[in-house]
């Protein structure tokens, strides 16, 4: 009797429970079934929206509850705490399993080269949000300090940062932050965000209902010069053919046309402001000069030769996330991702690297929104799909799920269930019912793994 098709997926966020989604909605699944293992080094699932997205954004944590329908399927299981290459290998894998998807995602600062970036001051945006999100592996306080804060970039992580720092401790009580985020949020000094753009307002990669979330806050006044308010042929196409471009324009024109209110923090978008430099004494961060550019008639811009100085004591960068190299894999240094055609990993010579996959941010790069990785889920899934009908798979020396349990228990590897999920979950909400919220988010790993059961 054939057994069913047994494939690993490592990495438990969006992009990996839809390749799990993809694999039990195939007719593969319906005979002769699949068997599918999630693996994630955190003890808890769905990878960036539990570490990446903003605590005062619960309408993205919604799509949890999607995520948890996949998971409650009997097809599936849950090894949290799983850390590749360190518990399981390549090899390991191979021993146990059909097909390998690596489903890793992004949760590094790409680099920014401007002078000045390693002073006292000095922040990636990933490193910030990892802290607001509770990450096990980030320190527990973080300064908060600086009166005056730049953050670098135009897109959602941008405007988080920039959300979060202008917010009151008080206004994001009500979400999931743990209390030692509380407190550091408490003694946060910042009552003016400079947010920094190099190019113009239509190419701004703020979604709209981000950007109007911001002025949503009692405590937040969004200005936007109306210097900034430029476009050329090449940003009036963008705004043509692009409508959520067209949007987030009108919104900053409105904000341009108003006169400033009175709300006691204040957040400044700026355009055509590119940094050139972080400004320095004694090792901490005094100031950031940027460089006024120019469009250039395609949408794109060039520097004018006329600098900035401004008065800010801290900088975060927030110009992309980049993806980890995942040992025994090819990769692309440029891009931060695994070579791939179709979701099927490429090695130097061109050929497929046999039985192994990618999809979501470690096969593209960290660009588009959450649901975008449905898409990249399928198209991975279908080429799987396709060797395997094909007979291009290898076969595993040992496809009994069992055998997974036996050598992690042999490795004297700790390590989460679906089940202990429900266990942490329910702990969480506990811890958040005295004060009327939904949950306060458990952030040591070790208590994490002990209200998990494991």
């Amino acid at each position: 009797m054939p057994r069913p098709l047994r494939v690993a997926i490592v990495g438990a966020g969006p992009a990996g429970i839809y390749a799990a989604d993809a694999l039990l909605k195939s007719e593969v699944a319906a005979d002769p079934g699949v068997s599918i293992d999630l693996f994630e080094r955190m003890p808890a699932p769905f990878g960036l929206i539990r570490y990446g997205v903003a605590p005062d954004h619960p309408r993205i944590k919604g799509i949890i509850t999607a995520l948890h329908q996949v998971l409650d399927k009997p097809q599936i299981r849950l090894f949290g705490n799983v850390d590749y290459p360190t518990d399981l290998g390549l090899d390991d894998l191979r021993a146990f399993y059909d097909a390998v998807i690596f489903s890793t995602g992004a949760m590094a600062d790409r680099e920014l080269s401007v002078p000045g970036i390693d002073l006292d001051g000095s922040y990636g945006a990933a490193d910030f949000v990892s802290w607001y999100d509770g990450h096990p592996d980030v320190p527990r306080t973080w300064p908060l300090e600086a009166e005056k804060v730049a953050v670098l970039g135009v897109g959602n992580v941008a405007l988080d940062v920039a959300r979060i720092l202008a917010k009151t401790a008080d206004e994001l009580l009500p979400t999931e932050i743990p209390a030692n985020v509380y407190d550091g949020l408490k003694a946060n000094k910042a009552v003016e965000i400079h947010v920094f753009g190099r190019r113009g307002p239509a190419q701004a990669k703020f979604s709209p209902m981000e950007l109007r979330e911001l002025d949503h806050s009692p405590n937040i006044e969004v200005i936007v010069d109306p210097e900034d308010i430029d476009y050329d042929e090449g940003s009036i196409e963008t705004r043509r053919g692009n409508k959520q471009a067209d949007m987030v324009a009108k919104t900053l024109e409105n904000w341009a046309i108003r006169d400033v209110g009175n709300r006691p923090h204040k957040l400044f978008l700026h355009f055509f402001e590119s940094p050139t430099e972080i400004l320095g004494e004694d090792g901490k961060v005094v100031g950031l000069r940027t460089e006024r550019t120019a469009l250039d008639g395609t949408g794109n811009v060039k520097g004018t030769g006329e600098f900035k100085d401004w008065d800010v004591t801290a900088v975060y960068r927030a110009v992309g996330y980049l993806s980890e190299k995942l040992p025994k894999l090819p990769w692309d240094i440029e891009s931060g991702t695994v070579p791939d055609e179709g979701g099927r990993v490429i090695e130097e010579g061109g050929d497929h690297l046999r039985s192994t996959y990618v999809t979501g941010w470690i096969r593209r790069g960290p660009v588009g929104l959450i649901g975008h990785t449905k898409g990249d889920a399928n198209e991975t899934v279908a080429n799987l799909l396709d060797d395997h009908a094909n007979g291009r798979l290898h076969t595993p020396a040992s496809p009994a799920p069992e055998a997974v349990d036996s050598f992690l228990a042999e490795r004297g590897v700790r390590y989460t269930t679906w089940e202990g999920w429900h266990k942490l979950d329910a702990a969480e909400r506990a811890l958040g019912e005295p004060q009327g919220r939904e949950r306060v988010k458990i952030v040591e790993r070790e208590d994490m793994l002990r209200e998990s059961g494991a």
